[in-house]
């Protein structure tokens, strides 16, 4: 049995507690969390045990998770990994990429396994999908939500743009060649709406958007590569392919055949729908974090993934701004 505890309580961190003291192969230490008023409900609701500092908890444990505001992420992720602790840590990874490059300096010399919650990585659509994605060479995604309060404490950029920048990071197997950016503060400090067009030296070019103060939630992402369009709706959990493949003439009347002229190939079009099962991907996520330990395996989310996709978000928000 791994020991994990939890340090963050809010809302997201409440979720974390409740999943981990469903997943039999952890043993449920307990938690830490600044907020003595929110942690004595919190034990009480869960009848667990709240520790009364990040030290005392990490002292009982073989690996943490993070759950705070992103501002203190790097704080208790270096305490953890200080004391050789296994660590998962919500996204994004870090408040800034001096403190993400400072952590994968710490994380050098140590045998701990580090996972980060870029959650979409575990979506179904995503799963299902994600092997057909063959050198995209162009990519849009707009993902869209109704306002809420938590989460305004980084830019939009940072909450939730930072998912695509993640799974484009993951598709594109390309260096970025140049970030081009703009957004604007509606009703935050911070950046409420953003676009951004990111370039990549293989001549891929990912367009996204985002925006947290719609009147409608979306996720949706569509990938576009040779004889091939992916169609992926993270908040539906489907996905669809469409591909074209070289055909002769064929005899069956319902095929869907374009014919390029100029002496080329006719193409024939084929709608595929790839099986998604209903998952939760918070669960899914912590349980292959455990794996990861287990079997001394690569973590699915590293911190090199998350330090990248940190990397770009904080490019498009130094041009945003």
């Amino acid at each position: 049995m791994i020991k994990i505890g939890v340090i963050g309580a809010g809302h997201l961190g409440k979720i974390h507690i409740r999943l981990l003291k469903d997943i039999q192969e952890f043993e449920f230490v307990g938690f830490f969390d600044n907020d003595s008023k929110n942690a004595e409900q919190i034990a009480d609701e869960f009848d667990i045990t709240a520790f009364s500092s990040a030290t005392e908890l990490i002292a009982k444990c073989d690996a943490i998770d993070v759950v705070t505001p992103t501002e203190s992420h790097f704080e208790y992720a270096k305490l953890a990994l200080e004391n050789n602790l296994h660590l998962f840590i919500e996204k994004p990874i870090t408040a800034t990429i001096q403190e993400a490059k400072e952590l994968l300096k710490i994380s050098a010399n140590k045998q701990c396994k580090i996972q980060v919650g870029h959650v979409e990585r575990f979506n179904t659509a995503f799963t299902a999908i994600k092997d057909q994605c063959n050198n995209p060479m162009f990519i849009e995604a707009h993902r869209l939500a109704e306002f809420n309060a938590r989460g305004t404490d980084v830019p939009v950029v940072h909450d939730l743009m930072i998912h695509d920048i993640d799974i484009v990071l993951k598709i594109v197997n390309s260096k970025v060649k140049q970030i081009n950016a703009s957004g604007v503060s509606i009703i935050s400090d911070t950046p409420d709406i953003a676009n951004a067009r990111i370039e990549f030296e293989n001549g891929c070019v990912a367009n996204l958007t985002a925006s947290r103060i719609s009147f409608k939630n979306m996720r949706k992402t569509r990938v576009f590569q040779n004889d091939a369009y992916i169609a992926i709706d993270f908040l539906e959990k489907k996905a669809e392919l469409i591909k074209m493949k070289d055909v002769a003439d064929s005899n069956d009347p319902f095929a869907l055949i374009i014919d390029p002229g100029k002496g080329k190939r006719k193409k024939q079009i084929q709608f595929e729908s790839p099986k998604t099962e209903e998952n939760n991907a918070i669960k899914d996520e912590l349980t292959s974090f455990y794996a990861a330990i287990k079997n001394d395996t690569a973590t699915i989310v590293s911190i090199q993934d998350a330090t990248a996709a940190l990397d770009v978000a904080e490019q498009i928000a130094q041009q945003i701004n």
